[in-house]
């Protein structure tokens, strides 16, 4: 998507529309067709965290509601070699659904191919594998609605600097619709609907431990920055420590994703001003439903969208449940008092 192309509103891998979370829901009926058929699911997830883990418990209390055991659960720790032992593995339990984020587009089109033609039914979360159709390879696509992530942050963050200002801009250097869409919504919100803020300074970066790096450097050409977009909460640590480097309590930062480190700054009333972030718990569900419907021969929309939230010091504790359906870390529940 280039820069004079953003739309406003999220769009699948291939351009497909939307379809909000919430409509994809399961009847009584259909519950009650699945139950006692001993299906069984398998989660094979990216990696291992507060995210994940919130997806996992969405998904493993839909299709307990229906009786389907999760039969195995697997963490291939950002590794596209892992995860394809990973799938060889549940597929010997012979899962009816999968649900999993395809790693690497191209490896995972060969790794996930055998559960294909097992006829188990795969609903991915936020990635495709390459050449994959819907409806004959994968059930559903579900993600966050990444054009009102961007948009809330672009709108948390103008709150913060009363509407007018210069703002850095540090987005993910990367070909990968979510990060891209969230960014570009974020940029395309500031310059449709804040004519008295200016994005002064550009970044990209892909890798997120030199988020510190780049932002000093963005910060020594720019020192009077009011404001900064980081695209997620991990190179928002960087971004932070250098602002603490420097000395600097003015700029505000607005990033997406909750993580400790940011929290506890921004209920501390330091840099950070706002979090974004997506109903982790909510994905899982709607993915299981996806699933579901698929095995019931129903038919599953192409690409659904959970909804976003903006976390603030105000409402950190209730946003944390909202998105992630847990409470917050002790440490900023303790410095939010």
């Amino acid at each position: 998507m280039s820069n004079g192309t953003a739309i406003a509103r999220t769009v699948g891998p291939a351009g497909e529309a939307a379809t909000p979370s919430a409509e994809v829901t399961l009847s009584d009926a259909d519950i009650a067709a699945l139950k006692d058929k001993g299906y069984k699911a398998a989660l094979l997830w990216h990696t291992s965290s507060d995210f994940t883990n919130a997806v996992g418990q969405g998904a493993t209390d839909e299709f307990k509601r229906a009786g389907i055991d999760i039969a195995v659960t697997t963490d291939a720790q950002f590794d596209a070699a892992r995860q394809r032992s990973d799938i060889e593995t549940a597929l010997a339990a012979k899962p009816n659904v999968i649900l999993a984020l395809p790693l690497d587009p191209v490896t995972s089109a060969e790794a996930f191919r055998q559960a294909v033609t097992d006829g188990a039914k795969l609903v991915f979360l936020s990635n495709v594998p390459k050449g994959y159709k819907h409806g004959t390879d994968y059930a559903a696509i579900v993600t966050d609605d990444l054009f009102q992530m961007g948009k809330q942050a672009a709108d948390a963050l103008a709150k913060s600097i009363d509407g007018k200002g210069t703002v850095g801009y540090i987005f993910h250097d990367a070909t990968y619709y979510v990060t891209n869409q969230r960014d570009q919504a974020f940029k395309s919100t500031i310059e449709k609907d804040y004519p008295d803020i200016k994005i002064v300074a550009e970044q990209g970066i892909s890798d997120p431990a030199r988020a510190e790096e780049l932002a000093n450097a963005m910060l020594l050409k720019n020192p009077d920055l009011d404001g900064i977009y980081v695209t997620w909460a991990e190179p928002a640590d960087g971004v932070l420590a250098a602002l603490r480097g420097a000395g600097n309590t003015k700029t505000k930062i607005v990033t997406l994703d909750l993580a400790e480190p940011v929290a506890l700054d921004m209920v501390k009333g330091g840099n950070v001003t706002a979090l974004v972030a997506d109903k982790a718990y909510e994905l899982g569900r709607a993915m299981a439903a996806a699933g579901m419907k698929s095995l019931l021969g129903q038919e599953t929309p192409a690409f659904v969208v959970a909804p976003a939230l903006t976390v603030t010091k105000d409402n950190v504790s209730q946003g944390w449940k909202d998105s992630l359906n847990r409470d917050a870390p002790q440490s900023v529940l303790d410095a939010a008092k």
